[in-house]
Formats: C-alpha cells, sequence, structure tokens
C-alpha cells in the first residue's frame, strides 16, 4: 500500500516559484554589496545565526516541533571547532567539519530520546538535555569553564585563503551560508519535505498512508542540529571564541525568537529575523539594561501586527511565496 500511495502523496512537487528566485537573486546581491557599509563582523554574527534559524524553522515550521534544545547543538559545535581549530591545530576546513560533526552526534542522541513524546513533553526532553549539557560544558576543563576557549585561530582555508582578512573571512562564511540556505530549501521542497509537511498538518493521516514517522521525525531532526552545529563552527571562527553563552537555554530563546519574527515557516522569514534580532542588540546596546525591555517592547509590537512574521505577512500581502 506504501508504494502505491506515495506518488499521490509526493505529487505536488511544483517548480521553484518566481518571487522565490527573485528575493534569492536580490538577497545574494544586497549581501555581497553590504560589507563595503556595515562592519563585516556584524555582518557575518547575522549570517550565523541566520543559518541557524533557518535550521531550527526546518524543525519546527515544517515538521511541527518545537525545541527549546537547540543551543546545545549549536554551542558544543562551537566548543569542538574552537577546540579542534586551537588544540588539534586543524585547518579551518577540518575544525568546522569536526563541529558539525558532533552536532549531527548530539541530535541523533538527543532526537531517539525526544521524538518518542509529542507537545510540550518534546520540547521540554530537549530543553533537560541542553541543560545537562551545558553544566558539562561548565565542568568540563577542555571548554574553559567560565573563560571559554579564546583565541582560536582562524587560519588557511585549504591551505590558499587567509582567514585573518575580515573580508575573506566573509566571503567564506557567505557562500557556506547560501549553500546551507539551498540544501536547506531543496530539503523541504523534495519529497521527503513533502512528507515533513504532511507530518505537520495531521500526523494520524500520515501514519494511515503507511509513512513511519517516527523516523521522517528523527532523520529532519538530526538535519536541523547538523545545520545549527555548522552555524556555531562558523560562529566559532568569526568570533575566535568559543563560551559559555553559545550553549546557555537564552541562545535557544533567542532562535525561537528569530524564527517567530522572521516567519514562522516562511524560507526567507528566518534569516531577516535574525538580522533583525542582532541588529537591534547591536544598535540597542548603548542603552544597557533597558536593551530587553525595549526588545520585548518590540517583539510585543511584531507579533501584534505581524501576527504571520515579517516574511510571512508580505507574502500574505502580496500573494506570492517567500
Amino acid at each position: 500500500m506504501e508504494r502505491v500511495l506515495k506518488p499521490a502523496l509526493l505529487s505536488r512537487r511544483r517548480e521553484t516559484p518566481r518571487s522565490l528566485v527573485v528575493a534569492f537573486a536580490a538577497t545574494v546581491m544586497l549581501l555581497a554589496v553590504a560589507p563595503f557599509v556595515v562592519y563585516p563582523v556584524f555582518l557575518m554574527k547575522a549570517l550565523c545565526f541566520a543559518l541557524f534559524a533557518c535550521a531550527f524553522n526546518l524543525l519546527i515550521g515544517y515538521v511541527g516541533l518545537l525545541s527549546f534544545g537547540h543551543a546545545m547543538f549549536f554551542g558544543w559545535a562551537s566548543y569542538l571547532a574552537a577546540h579542534a581549530a586551537k588544540v588539534w591545530a586543524l585547518p579551518p576546513e577540518l575544525a568546522v567539519v569536526v563541529g558539525t560533526a558532533t552536532a549531527a552526534i548530539l541530535g541523533i542522541i538527543a532526537g531517539g530520546l525526544a521524538i518518542r513524546r509529542q507537545g510540550i513533553y518534546f520540547a521540554m526532553i530537549t530543553l533537560a538535555l541542553a541543560q545537562m549539557m551545558y553544566f558539562f560544558a561548565l565542568q568540563a576543563k577542555f571548554t574553559g569553564g567560565e573563560d571559554g576557549i579564546q583565541g582560536v585561530p582562524r587560519g588557511r582555508l585549504f591551505g590558499l585563503f587567509d582567514l585573518s582578512h575580515e573580508m575573506t573571512m566573509y566571503a567564506c562564511i557567505l557562500v557556506v551560508v547560501l549553500g546551507g540556505f539551498l540544501v536547506i530549501y531543496r530539503i523541504i521542497n523534495s519529497p521527503f519535505g513533502e512528507v515533513l509537511k504532511a507530518i505537520r498538518e495531521n500526523e494520524p493521516r500520515t501514519v494511515s498512508l503507511g509513512y513511519k514517522t517516527e523516523r521522517y521525525k528523527l532523520v529532519a531532526f538530526v538535519l536541523s542540529a547538523t545545520f545549527a552545529g555548522l552555524a556555531g563552527s562558523l560562529n566559532a571562527l568569526v568570533f575566535q571564541l568559543a563560551s559559555l553563552t553559545d550553549v546557555h537555554w537564552t541562545m535557544s530563546g533567542d532562535v525561537v525568537l528569530m524564527t517567530l519574527l522572521g516567519g514562522l515557516g516562511t524560507v526567507f522569514g528566518p534569516l531577516i529575523g535574525a538580522f533583525v534580532i542582532v541588529a537591534m542588540e547591536n544598535y540597542l546596546a548603548p542603552f544597557g539594561q533597558w536593551v530587553l525591555v525595549i526588545q520585548g517592547a518590540i517583539f510585543v509590537v511584531c507579533v501584534l501586527v505581524f501576527r504571520r512574521g515579517i516574511v510571512g505577512e508580505i507574502a500574505h500581502g502580496l500573494r506570492v511565496q517567500l
């Protein structure tokens, strides 16, 4: 029965809407010009968090699973990438691979435990696992405790490109993030992605069609963790630092905020949400302790005005897919 019904469920594949192509081209052009106008380090931070948010959106926006523990993948990938680059003296490309692989392994373990539950129970299990890994990071010697791993060398990419130069580092981050963005887009618009959307809309119905939904959810969870780890690894190289902030539960809250603000279940929503949040953190810093109050007020206004998120409301108003 599964073989008979699969073509019917997966026949909804469509060509890429023109609006998405135009939006992606405009985004690439804007990001290519941006470092000549805006501080490159700010842009690199925003790009890393944009990839992190896209990874999180893959799980919550297209599978319907809310994770409060994604900081675990982001933070531990950051730690392992920094350790590999500084202590093991690995080149940056291998350090990123080590960090990303660490996140994938953690995703398999955490997903295997959490996927068996749904709703708030799933979210609480991911949060509990993330907190366990946070306290482990606090006590482990190689993480540097409260000091973290500092002075991480950026090195030379493939032995050719010196990443100590800001523009070279920015170009590397931009290529990797855009590549990750395209891979995530391909995933959500593949037959596998169509099954994930079916699980989000009606899991019992999807089960009745013969799909083993737990396997699909586990694969989606591991993919989300892997891309989150890639973002964390890049972030460690950008700031030459891996700290407890990267693995703290507030990091999970930030990525939830970015995704909701940009537009849940949209392609470009997490990217826009990440840039908005990072910009607020950067430009509101002079207000000191009032930053959180101002951010909270802005978020409340955005939720009331943009109920579908910034990109979601724009797409709904223009009647296009973004």
